[in-house]
């Protein structure tokens, strides 16, 4: 009797957790940026489940008689934002026995309950693309996650089959950073060599494989790395490139155009000085806002006005944090810095979002508020492109992973580093921490 009254209990409270889940949520009264049309004022958002359901005018949108309706007026909803940049979630990549490793995967190195990843909660952040460092020609894939609270990276992954399917791009570089000792280049010229001759071999291993046309006997060995490269020749995996001066630009649009890949220009700190070249070239630049000094030198060109070169020049143009370069909680404030140096509001909002989403190839699920994407969204306090304004609420996926007025998310909207640093917590609660 026990046991069936149990399990009675445990299918009722199944069944309200479902029907909770799938009932409706209404945003009603906010100023609504979709980003992908006009701003939408006394606008409705409607989501349901994981998508969102419809957007719209007050006096445009039926609102379903179940929902759950959210008065949010005064406030202001964007589009969860997307960081095309960014090293959260502990991982590493390529070690220093060689200068390329394209079959090395961040996906096997990041740790899925890392502290990290509710910085970029408190930040707005519902999708990133999550990199190995930039110390190698070719350091590894990159992986495109959701912040989603999760156990696993199986729990985050944007894709639905990371082992059939591809979740990620390649990470290159060039310049200073992948220079070094034998192994490794000691010249820029030497760099461009490496990478070449590994995309000639490349293009040797996929015309075996396409004259081997799946017979067993006619395949080449198995090649993790030549297998990766195959992806980025044939278009199915962005190449996300790591360049700041404007010659090292060239030599990554130049290398792009001789193999056919497609590529993002990370960083790009010199790109204003070529950006009618990269334009022309129709490849997009993910830039980064560093607003304190220092840095490495290949970044000592870095000004303000390098968005509003890009833009004006016709790139298309995205953010990114390179956490913890800059600090995820601070994401919203680059909108900010790239008006106040002559960004026009609408293109400086786009590259938080769906210039993102574009660059990684992304665009149909995340990035704008429109029916039928999937349901990511960011409550603000006020006006995007002012200091004072707050991230309130950072929805992914139809459920809210950062509430503002939550404190226990509130302290990691407001605290140090050491608030990200579980290790320390658990040590002092025990007693043992210094």
């Amino acid at each position: 009797m026990q046991k069936h009254c149990i399990a009675v209990f445990l299918l009722i409270i199944v069944g309200v957790s479902f029907l909770f889940a799938e009932t409706p949520t209404a945003f009603t009264g906010a100023l609504i940026y979709p980003v992908s049309g006009d701003p939408i004022e006394d606008g409705v958002l409607v989501v349901e489940g994981t998508r969102i359901l419809d957007v719209g005018m007050r006096n445009q949108i039926s609102i379903p008689d179940n929902a759950n309706v959210v008065d949010v007026t005064g406030k202001v909803i964007i589009p969860g934002m997307v960081d095309t940049h960014s090293h959260i979630g502990r991982g590493d990549g390529g070690d220093r026995s060689a200068p390329t490793h394209p079959d090395v995967r961040i996906l096997d190195a990041i740790d899925a309950m890392n502290d990290s990843f509710m910085r970029a909660r408190a930040g707005g952040i519902t999708t990133v693309n999550i990199m190995p460092g930039s110390g190698h020609l070719m350091s590894g894939q990159t992986v495109y996650l959701k912040t989603r609270q999760a156990k696993t990276i199986y729990d985050m992954l944007l894709c639905d089959d990371v082992i059939a399917g591809i979740c990620g791009g390649l990470k290159m570089a060039n310049g200073t950073n992948s220079i070094g000792n034998p192994p490794f280049p000691q010249t820029r010229a030497r760099s461009a060599a490496i990478v070449r001759q590994l995309y000639i071999q490349a293009q040797e291993y996929r015309d075996k494989l396409n004259a081997a046309n799946d017979d067993p006997e006619k395949m080449p060995s198995r090649n993790l790395q030549m297998e990766i490269l195959v992806e980025v020749l044939e278009g199915k995996r962005i190449v996300h490139h790591h360049t700041h001066r404007h010659d090292d630009i060239m030599t990554v649009l130049r290398l792009a155009d001789e193999f056919g890949f497609r590529v993002v220009l990370h960083h790009v700190s010199e790109g204003w000085k070529v950006a009618e070249e990269i334009a022309e070239a129709n490849v997009p630049a993910s830039i980064i806002l560093v607003d304190s000094p220092g840095g490495k030198l290949e970044a000592v060109n870095l000004i303000y006005e390098n968005g509003r070169d890009l833009e004006q020049a016709g790139v298309v143009v995205a953010f990114h944090t390179d956490d913890p370069i800059t600090d995820s909680r601070l994401f919203l404030r680059q909108a900010a810095i790239g008006v106040r140096s002559g960004m026009s509001k609408e293109k400086a909002l786009e590259a938080l979002t769906l210039a993102g989403a574009r660059m990684l190839g992304m665009e149909d699920r995340i990035g704008s508020l429109e029916k039928g994407k999937d349901a990511d969204l960011v409550i603000l306090s006020g006006d995007p492109f002012s200091v004072y304004t707050h991230i309130e609420q950072t929805w992914v996926d139809g459920d809210i992973v950062y509430d503002r007025a939550n404190p226990d998310h509130y302290k990691y909207a407001i605290g140090g580093y050491q608030v990200y640093r579980t290790m320390h917590h658990h040590l002092h609660m025990q007693g043992g921490g210094q």
